[in-house]
């Protein structure tokens, strides 16, 4: 291929963009929050809020508020030393606005000021500001408050001093950007549950928040803490543990049956790691692993998660054979083995930390997986001797296991064997569509032979598929493998999906991108769906996690006018169609039609009125299945990509989703009730 003319292309230093400040940020900031959605933005109060947490982890603070105002604003207090306002040598401005409006500026890098950090290195601060289309912070210090106000990152005017103080601490109030974020709003029980989280992490820290977006008047906000009062009237919510990671697992227990009293528990420095451990293991199937490093989630894990596993597996294979539990020719433990039903929390924390990822999902430092794999190898193994009850409650737990697994994989085993004797690739039921794309491809799964024949006749063959599921499929939240692969309805979607199950299972091989749960709008068909949405999360969380989970979201009715005909899904949507007309209508039976001409009065009128045409007669029709529907009407108001409504299924926090399923599927029956007498306001009732 010749070489194009370098004067035509045009390719020279004078082409070479540089952003000066933090134009980076606002350019793309994507890469310093992870993305510009709901879980970005709230990244901003986590990024502000480390910096607090930061003071406290050196020992510097003891109390952090993080107070919700209205207008989007957040405001962020602590008691710890205060931002340094003094003139920075090389910036020749303010150290406050030197970490405000500078990348990679604060006191972490260098010196003891910070011997652990979980931010990120002084970026965060400054990414915070350059994402917020006004920020203030407020530093009382060394007996006065100082204060500088910034748009979009840019200084307003230089930091001046505003009065004096007997407080020490640092105030940030924030407004983000509606620029950058397109989703304004807080959840605040997402805020507090990762809050709470925080408080878990570090020892005597006092977390307090507070929603005043309708009470801002209640406040005053020259004031550093609020933490004696709070009975102000605005909800609001204060923790504080002692406990450290034993009051976290305690926490995540709650709901379940311990198989033993005593928990597991470490929190020792080694080689310039500190390292905190505890573990207990329950009466479940399901394993529940939460990792930090220096008080950041780590979601994907890392490496002290990897040393945690190694040294879990070795002591318990190692109490095993030593006291009998494990003859001489039988097989060890697996990781799997020994993990099934553990509930653990492992943190490190460390000066020099490496994380894979911007957004810190997970640990790369290597020195943190020698650091846990000592120290909780040997708290283990002192723990089991010294426990010799606990220890064997954890045993036969872990056998338990190991037989199980065996059981499944025979079972699961034969389930392959026998499908591909039999020629049965795919199951008789599904309907599939006509292309090998799976990119390409979408599967319903519908409940009944009814709604399966109308969707078989409405679909577009060419693209997507029908799997008909008859009555409620097991509910698998304490179902083992075999038992699972027994159900008929579970084996042929696992078959359909194409993914395979348990330690085979390979995403790569999904036969639909798009699996698509469309259940009636009653009791029974939400029940089948939270099921289906079980099984997903507890066998096929990739699934989930990629984003090829939807749920159909069918019309609730069906309005005529005339000739016209219009869907509607909601009743809110039904009110603001049918304007003044709507209280005249009742919900009618399935199947069955209503019809109306308008009032009394307005038909009297109309008829005196010569040559006036009157209103077109308007019936309403209430849906409850799918198979009420015809196949046109099903494929105009559910699979018509153009027309359809589909609710993209995505896991926001992995663990109060695993909890989540824990309470609603589980056996704790008493769990189950309070969560739902606690959440009743918040269902949508179909009466």
């Amino acid at each position: 291929m010749a070489k194009k003319d370098e004067k035509t292309v045009g390719y020279g230093a004078e082409d070479i963009v540089v952003l000066e400040g933090l134009e980076p940020v606002r350019k793309r900031p994507g890469m310093y929050i992870g993305s510009t959605g709901p879980e970005g933005l709230h990244h901003l109060i986590w990024e502000i809020f480390d910096n607090s947490r930061d003071e406290a982890m050196g020992g510097f603070a003891d109390r952090i508020e993080v107070v919700l105002l209205p207008g989007n604003r957040v405001r962020v207090v602590d008691n710890g030393r205060g931002i340094p306002v003094d003139i920075h040598s090389k910036t020749k401005v303010s150290a406050l606005e030197t970490i405000m409006t500078t990348l990679h500026a604060g006191g972490k890098f260098e010196g003891e000021s910070y011997k652990v950090s979980g931010g990120l290195h002084g970026v965060g601060a400054s990414v915070v500001n350059a994402l917020s289309v006004y920020t203030e912070v407020r530093v009382h210090r060394d007996g006065g408050i100082h204060m500088q106000e910034y748009e979009r990152g840019k200084r307003k005017a230089a930091v001046k001093k505003i009065g004096t103080t007997k407080f020490r601490g640092t105030i940030v109030t924030f407004e983000p950007d509606e620029l950058i974020f397109k989703e304004m709003g807080w959840n605040w029980n997402q805020i507090v549950n990762h809050l709470r989280q925080q408080a878990y992490l570090v020892k005597g820290l006092h977390i307090a928040i507070l929603d005043a977006r309708e009470y801002a008047g209640k406040l005053k906000l020259d004031n550093v803490v609020y933490f004696e009062d709070l009975s102000l009237e605005v909800p609001s919510m204060s923790f504080y543990f002692d406990g450290g990671l034993v009051s976290l697992v305690r926490f995540y227990n709650q709901h379940q049956k311990p198989i033993h009293k005593n928990i597991c528990y470490v929190d020792k420095e080694v080689d310039g790691v500190q390292v905190e451990v505890a573990i207990q293991y329950i009466d479940d199937i399901s394993s529940r692993e939460l990792a930090f490093a220096n008080n950041i989630y780590n979601m994907e894990g890392g490496t002290h998660v990897t040393g945690f596993r190694t040294a879990l597996t070795r002591k318990i294979n190692e109490y095993g054979r030593k006291n009998n539990f494990i003859k001489e020719n039988e097989e060890n433990f697996t990781a799997d083995d020994v993990r099934e039903g553990l509930t653990s929390a492992i943190s490190v924390k460390m000066r020099e930390i490496q994380f894979e990822g911007q957004t810190k999902g997970k640990l790369g430092s290597v020195e943190a997986r020698s650091a846990v794999e000592k120290v909780f190898g040997e708290a283990l193994g002192m723990f089991l001797e010294e426990n010799p009850e606990d220890a064997r409650a954890i045993v036969n737990k872990v056998i338990i296991a190991l037989r199980a697994r065996k059981a499944a994989k025979a079972a699961k085993d034969s389930v392959m064997r026998k499908g591909a004797l039999e020629g049965l690739t795919l199951p008789g039921k599904l309907a599939d569509c006509q292309t090998s794309k799976a990119e390409d491809s979408e599967v319903f799964i519908v409940e009944g032979d009814s709604a399966g024949g109308s969707s078989k006749q409405g679909r577009d063959r060419r693209t997507q598929a029908i799997l008909p599921l008859k009555g409620k499929i097991l509910n698998v939240e304490r179902a083992r493998l075999d038992r699972m692969l027994a159900s008929v309805e579970i084996r042929s979607l696992v078959v359909a999906m194409g993914t395979g199950i348990g330690d085979i299972f390979d995403i790569s091989k999904l036969r639909y991108h798009k699996i698509i749960i469309a259940t009636d709008a009653d009791v029974d068909g939400a029940h089948i769906r939270t099921l289906l949405l079980t099984l997903f999360y507890r066998y096929f969380k990739p699934v989930i996690e990629g984003g090829f989970i939807y749920i159909a979201q069918p019309p609730l009715y069906k309005i005529k006018k005339g000739k016209e005909i219009t869907y509607v899904y909601s009743e809110a949507e039904k009110i603001a169609y049918l304007g003044k007309d709507v209280s005249l209508l009742e919900v009618v039976e399935e199947g069955e039609e209503e019809e109306f001409e308008g009032t009394e009065e307005e038909v009297a009128a109309e008829a005196e009125e010569k040559g006036k045409k009157r209103e077109p007669k308007v019936s309403l029709q209430r849906y409850k299945g799918l198979g009420e529907m015809n196949p046109e009407e099903l494929w105009e108001t559910t699979m018509d990509p153009k027309r359809r409504i589909l609710k993209q299924v995505r896991i926001e926090d992995a663990v109060d989703a695993d909890k989540a399923f824990d309470v609603l599927m589980g056996e704790d029956v008493a769990s189950r009730k309070s969560f739902i007498q606690s959440n009743a306001k918040m269902a949508n009732i179909d009466a």
